[in-house]
């Protein structure tokens, strides 16, 4: 009896609005074989992912099949096997915060023992033992009890590859696994990965990394433009042309930079001092003093759950600072609405993207950042890339009222800034992950703003997008803007950095100048 499945597509296409995703897609996936696919942003990886998964359906050709083996039974859908097939991804991730789904970590990983999005019964002792046991495989126990939605994204991660172990899957498929991971916490899903060695649980990760490759996987498929380039065994892929930056930008040197004596004596544009944060009624961040000015550039890094992202949500203005502590914005003084401030300031974050994507264009009551949409979802108009970059000028993610000619012009050249013209009117729910984080870049960049707030902001890119971006970030500090990135990679410290913020628990580990010999 065959225990795990074996996947087949034949000619397979898929078109969205016209456009070719996907082409002549020819792939098998065997009990034993674990893959790694690879590509650049919009190569298609996602979508291929989904189409094995059965939640995007392929464009009828007469000639393209699906076929699923298990049991000794051949299923001609993928219907018959969609729950004995795991899917761990950005998307899958952000549906939590989208819908506000903030169950404790235990109950979130027993969704996948039966199979359910949210909770629908009370765990048994027996179950909480199962769980128990996944959480430790990925060394996840200190987070048992709590709530999914206080975890760092790089936690959430790990939480949801447990959920999808907890189902027992039969085919496991990994869409950025490894992004947003601090070192720990990628070593246990690599460690995880390779355990698999020799076992029959068929996998796919698909990654842009070339240091992310376990040593247990053994085939490659890449992908370009829709197509197939390769297809086989791995040592044979030649991977590294497909996931290195070209240049050599990702492994140059980052030598601190001194903006100069203006930098230092300018008025900050926000400063906090011994700033506290509580979430769920848990401190997240205890203690923290900060000044930014303008021409700085500050790395923010920590393991994950050290408080990265609350505090940069903190600075921005979504969670607010305890009793004892201070935060002070330039220009925002009593009376005045703290929008003032946020459409001076450029945002890049997970969260964003969630809500870029849950598909809502121009409409009554658009929601800030902050808020994310909580009815009539998948009843409001589709958000292209174009709206999506002109309600950056409102601080909000998607459109009040009607664009006016400002808000168009604006949105064009923060595009063209950018390389995404030709996508402007593409719906961002279309986009691949990698290129919607680039979109949000456009989004921040709209107003030309004196702060940018980066959370991971290079998550899910390509090697040939990163190196963009990363010039980008250069181009910025030159024109007196500050920044604040919170990255766990120091190849993706841009080389205008100036400072540094180390967290460790939610309090400051080191606070200063960039330490060239920093490990």
């Amino acid at each position: 009896m065959q225990h795990y499945l074996q996947t087949r597509l034949r000619h397979v296409e898929l078109r969205r609005s016209g456009r070719m995703i996907l082409k002549g897609i020819d792939w098998i996936i065997s009990p034993g074989e674990h893959w790694v696919l690879a590509g650049a942003n919009g190569a298609g990886k996602t979508q291929l992912l989904k189409l094995v998964a059965g939640s995007v359906w392929p464009t009828p050709t007469g000639r393209e099949s699906r076929r699923y083996r298990w049991q000794g039974r051949t299923h001609e859908t993928p219907f018959e096997v969609s729950e004995e097939i795991a899917y761990v991804g950005p998307e899958r991730q952000d549906r939590y915060e989208r819908y506000d789904w903030n169950h404790t970590v235990e109950e979130i990983v027993g969704t996948g023992l039966h199979r359910t999005d949210i909770p629908l019964r009370t765990l048994s002792v027996r179950e909480r033992r199962t769980i128990a046991r996944h959480l430790e495989a990925l060394a996840l126990t200190t987070l048992t009890a709590r709530r999914f939605l206080t975890l760092s994204y790089g936690e959430r991660r790990l939480v949801l590859l447990a959920r999808a172990l907890a189902g027992r899957p039969k085919l496991l498929l990994l869409d950025e696994l490894l992004s947003g991971l601090d070192g720990a916490n990628r070593l246990a899903a690599l460690d995880w990965l390779n355990r698999t060695r020799g076992k029959q649980l068929p996998w796919v990760l698909a990654t842009h990394r070339l240091e992310d490759l376990p040593a247990s996987a053994t085939h490659a498929l890449v992908l370009r433009r829709g197509h197939i380039v390769y297809r086989g065994a791995l040592p044979r892929a030649s991977l590294a042309k497909w996931l290195t930056a070209s240049r050599g930008r990702a492994a140059r040197a980052h030598a601190p930079r001194d903006r100069g004596a203006a930098s230092r004596t300018r008025a900050p544009l926000v400063c906090l001092r011994n700033a506290s944060v509580f979430l769920d009624e848990r401190a997240v961040l205890e203690g923290i003093s900060l000044q930014v000015a303008p021409g700085q550039c500050w790395i923010l890094h920590g393991p994950n759950g050290a408080g990265k992202s609350t505090l940069l949500r903190t600075l921005y203005g979504d969670h607010g600072v305890a009793i004892g502590g201070q935060l002070q914005r330039a220009r925002i003084r009593s009376g005045v609405p703290l929008a003032a401030f946020q459409r001076r300031v450029g945002l890049v974050a997970p969260h964003l993207q969630s809500l870029a994507s849950a598909s809502f264009g121009r409409q009554q009551g658009a929601p800030s950042p902050s808020m994310p949409p909580r009815a009539a979802r998948g009843e409001l108009p589709d958000l292209t890339v174009q709206e999506l970059v002109e309600s950056g000028r409102y601080a909000s993610v998607g459109l009040i009222d009607a664009p006016n000619a400002l808000d168009r012009r604006a949105a064009r050249a923060a595009l063209a800034e950018f390389g995404l013209t030709r996508l402007a009117n593409r719906a961002v729910r279309e986009l691949s992950y990698g290129q919607a984080r680039r979109v949000l870049f456009a989004r921040a960049w709209v107003n030309r703003p004196a702060l940018l707030l980066l959370d991971e902001p290079l998550a899910g890119v390509d090697a040939p997008t990163r190196g963009v971006l990363l010039a980008a970030l250069d181009k910025v500090a030159r024109r007196g803007a500050a920044i604040v990135m919170a990255t766990h990679l120091r190849g993706e410290w841009p080389r205008c950095v100036t400072h540094e913020l180390e967290l460790g628990r939610g309090r400051v580990r080191y606070c200063g100048p960039v330490r060239e010999h920093h490990g």
